[in-house]
Parts: C-alpha cells; sequence; structure tokens
C-alpha cells in the first residue's frame, strides 16, 4: 500500500501533525527562554513547571471528551484556539506592545489546547487504520515528526531574537491554515458518539479508573516506559557524563586533520546523527524491513536501541559514539513503528482517546525517572548504568513478548467467527 491509497483522514493527520509540531518544536523552548528572560530562571521553571501540569491534565480531559462527543469536535475546535493564542502571542510580543503575563498565560493556554486535542489525533488514526497498513502509518508518521523536529528546532534556533515576532506571526498563519484544513476535510471517525456515553467528572474518573485495571493496557504501558526511560538518558545521566568526563580532543576526519571537541560539542554531534539518520532512512528501512516479521523486527530493534545505548553509557571514543548512535538509530527506527501498531491493535475501540491520554502519561514518568538516573550516576560507576539499561531493554523484550501473544490470541478469537459464518 502506497501513502495515496491511505484513508483522507490518515493523510490529512500526518501533515497537520507535521505543521502542529514543526510550531510546538520550534517555539515552545524560546517561549521558556523569552520567560526566563523576563522574570529569571528559577520563576520561568516554576512557570514551566505550571504548564506541564495544565498539560497533563488537559490530556486526560481530551481523552474523556473524545470518547463522548468524537474526533473531529476537539480536534477543529483545539486547533482554532491554537490559531487565536498564537494570534495573541505575536500582538503581546510585538514591536508596539509587550506583555510578559499575557505571554505566559498563553502559552499556558496554547499547551492546554494542545493537549486536550492530542488523544483524539492518536486515536483517529487508529479509527480509520487497519491491522495490516498500521506499521506503514505509523512509519510514516514517525519520519514525519522527526522532520519536524529538525527544520523547527534550526529554524527557531536561527530566528529567535530580532524575528521573535515574525516567528509567532508565522505560526499563527500556519495554524490558521490547518485548522481551515481540519474544518473543510476532516471527517468524524469515532466508532460511536456521545448520545449513549455518559458524561461529567464521574464518568471521566470511573472511565479512566476501568483504564487503571486493564492488564493488558498496563503492560503496554510499562514495557513503553522501560524504552522511554533509555531513550531520555540523552538529554540527563548521558549528557552530564559526556560534560563532565568525556577529554577535550580531536574528532579526526581526514587524516589528521578535524575538528576539536569536548563533551558537550560530541553530545550535540550524537544528536545530530540520530535526527539525520532517522529522516534519511526511515522511510528506506520500511521498505527493506518489510522482509521480517513484526515479532524480529520488534525484539531486533530494542536490542540494538539497548545496546546502542549501554556504549554510550560507558565510551568515551568519539567514534565509538557515533557508531552506538548509527546502531541504537537504527534500532529505534526498526522497532518504533511495531510499537505503535501494537498499541492501536490492543486498545479497546469504544474508549479510545482514554486508552490513549492515560499512555501518554508514560513519557510524563520517563522523564521523572531520567532525573532521578541524574542522581543514581553519581553513585553508580558508568558500567552499572550501562548494565541497568540492558536490564530495562531486556525487560520491554519480555513484555513485548507477552503482548505479542495476546494480539495473536485476541486475533484468532476475532477469526472464529467469521470462519463460522463462511462455513454456514
Amino acid at each position: 500500500m502506497k501513502f495515496r491509497e491511505l484513508h483522507p483522514n490518515i493523510r490529512l493527520r500526518i501533515g497537520v501533525g507535521f505543521v502542529q509540531r514543526l510550531l510546538a518544536i520550534m517555539l515552545t523552548p524560546l517561549l521558556v527562554i523569552h520567560l526566563a528572560t523576563l522574570y529569571g530562571a528559577a520563576v520561568a521553571g516554576a512557570l514551566t513547571v505550571m504548564v506541564a501540569i495544565a498539560g497533563v491534565a488537559s490530556n486526560f480531559l481530551g481523552g474523556h471528551l473524545a470518547d463522548v462527543y468524537g474526533r473531529r469536535p476537539l480536534l477543529v475546535w483545539g486547533e482554532f484556539g491554537a490559531t487565536v493564542t498564537f494570534v495573541l502571542l505575536a500582538l503581546a510580543n510585538s514591536p508596539w506592545w509587550q506583555s510578559g503575563p499575557l505571554t505566559f498565560a498563553l502559552f499556558l493556554a496554547s499547551t492546554c489546547l494542545s493537549n486536550l486535542a492530542t488523544p483524539a489525533a492518536d486515536a483517529m488514526v487508529v479509527d480509520v487504520s487497519s491491522p495490516e497498513n498500521r506499521t506503514l502509518v505509523y512509519t510514516i508518521n514517525y519520519w514525519s515528526i522527526n522532520l519536524a523536529f529538525t527544520i523547527g528546532a534550526l529554524v527557531g534556533g536561527f530566528f529567535y531574537g530580532e524575528h521573535f515576532f515574525q516567528l509567532l506571526t508565522g505560526a499563527a498563519v500556519l495554524s490558521a491554515a490547518t485548522t481551515l484544513v481540519m474544518w473543510r476535510w476532516i471527517s468524524e471517525s469515532a466508532p460511536r458518539t456521545g448520545k449513549d456515553a455518559a458524561t461529567g467528572v464521574g464518568a471521566m474518573l470511573r472511565g479512566y479508573l476501568t483504564v487503571a485495571r486493564d492488564r493488558v493496557f498496563l503492560r503496554l504501558v510499562g514495557a513503553a516506559l522501560l524504552v522511554c526511560t533509555i531513550e531520555m538518558q540523552i538529554g540527563y545521566y548521558i549528557a552530564v557524563r559526556l560534560a563532565d568526563t568525556f577529554p577535550h580532543r580531536t574528532l579526526e576526519v581526514l587524516g589528521s586533520w578535524g575538528p576539536k571537541i569536548d563533551g558537550v560539542s560530541m553530545l550535540g554531534v550524537l544528536r545530530a546523527v540520530n535526527a539525520a539518520l532517522v529522516v534519511l532512512l526511515v522511510l528506506l528501512a520500511g521498505k527493506a524491513l518489510r522482509l521480517l516479521s513484526e515479532r524480529s523486527r520488534l525484539f531486533a530493534g530494542i536490542a540494538a536501541f539497548t545496546v546502542g545505548y549501554m556504549v554510550w553509557a560507558v565510551s568515551d571514543v568519539g567514534w565509538v559514539l557515533i557508531a552506538a548512535a548509527v546502531l541504537l538509530t537504527v534500532g529505534e527506527i526498526t522497532s518504533v513503528p511495531v510499537k505503535q501498531a501494537i498499541l492501536a491493535d490492543l486498545v479497546p475501540a469504544a474508549d479510545r482517546t482514554k486508552y490513549m491520554a492515560a499512555y501518554a502519561l508514560h513519557a510524563r514518568v520517563a522523564l521523572l525517572l531520567a532525573s532521578v538516573f541524574v542522581t543514581a550516576g553519581a553513585f553508580v560507576p558508568p558500567l552499572g548504568m550501562s548494565l541497568l539499561y540492558g536490564a530495562m531493554g531486556l525487560g520491554a523484550v519480555l513484555m513485548y513478548r507477552s503482548l505479542l501473544r495476546v494480539r495473536a490470541e485476541l486475533r484468532e478469537q476475532e477469526r472464529q467467527p467469521q470462519q463460522k459464518a463462511l462455513a454456514a
């Protein structure tokens, strides 16, 4: 199957999602920097924590509302609200008027609106895809996310400062365009609407309590948490270790010539290699990997990903670190679409957005654990941290192994009525 043969909602969602992520990656760090400039780092940190907490709450609320009222209203109104906040942000940071309090309030509102619509967007992709094409869908989406990350980081980094107002104005224009696209062409995909669904805070809490009791889903979250915690180490323990222990040296490129780098520079090189390889290879890898089973892709991918981070935890040799970056990126490209397809196959259709909202919490917990690992790294030697990553990767493989069995059993249960109907 080719991209143009996918459901129109999927094609629209990937395109609109690219713009949304581009704007988020481009502007969120700049807004935090802007608040730090206005109020100092300590106050800006506290304000950012408030935004993060509000984003989590909005994510859970959006998961409930999208199951009750459908996906389309959340997506359209969420995008329209984002457009309004970008317009007001541009005005509040224009050459004619500056307002720090309003900038923070709009930053908060923009984050809440984005997180409110995220579960609906994730669920819509599952609604209109099939088990046969989900790996392809998530491969394309994964490539789109990384391309948005690369472009957004470059644009935001180069144009912040004297061009902040222009960046916000451009964001408002792009957001208005995506709002129009969503309103005009996106269609409802929810398996049922809110006509037979309970509303209110009590219903929302009961719904999430049901999610929390789903043992299969908890295994999904646990496996994803282990992998995500390893992935977060590049910005936490590994970043600190390289900054402290990586020797100042010349990274030989041509003979004896090469750039002089330290630990912080090496960290930037590793991140650039990872982002560039994902953008360049993910679509090509998707075609090449179709010859492998999903089980092989998943287990080999997680293994390669984990080994790469294990090397990052102990090595101080530049080219060894770069080789590990290549290895873990290949593992990431191989396994991520399969993991997302497993999630899509195992969440119940009727409460899909609630499950998607709850699943997103694993990334927040992974950030917290990554912070704890920085403290642990002060007492545990690098080899110990490396072995800990290995144990976490092994734990993730074992969890996904059991989840693949559950998925196979569910598919067999779905086939049996169809086979009986054909036999009759």
